[in-house]
């Protein structure tokens, strides 16, 4: 193998990691854009809560570009999608 066959080997996996993060950096900006910012009031149902920051994960069942936001409710911390959410 060719040095120039190594330096090809690991480029799927960081082309897929950068797709990834764009797609992450694209729901939390567009959360923050809906007006869902830390500190805001919010319900997830009939449940209060507060959003207290972005879930920045970028692989599993609950990745970030699908649940950009982390609300605090008396039942604990959940990751959330804007449209699950009420602002209050």
């Amino acid at each position: 193998m060719s040095t120039k066959d190594h330096s090809r080997a690991g480029q799927p996996a960081r082309q897929q990691t950068q797709a990834q993060g764009a797609l992450l950096r694209q729901a939390i900006h567009a959360a923050i854009a809906g007006g869902y910012l830390a500190g805001r009031e919010v319900s997830i149902g009939r449940v209060p809560g507060v959003i207290i920051g972005y879930n920045i994960v970028r692989r599993g069942r609950f990745a970030g570009h699908r649940y950009p936001l982390l609300v605090r409710t008396a039942l604990g911390v959940t990751k959330c999608a804007p449209a699950e959410l009420e602002l209050r």
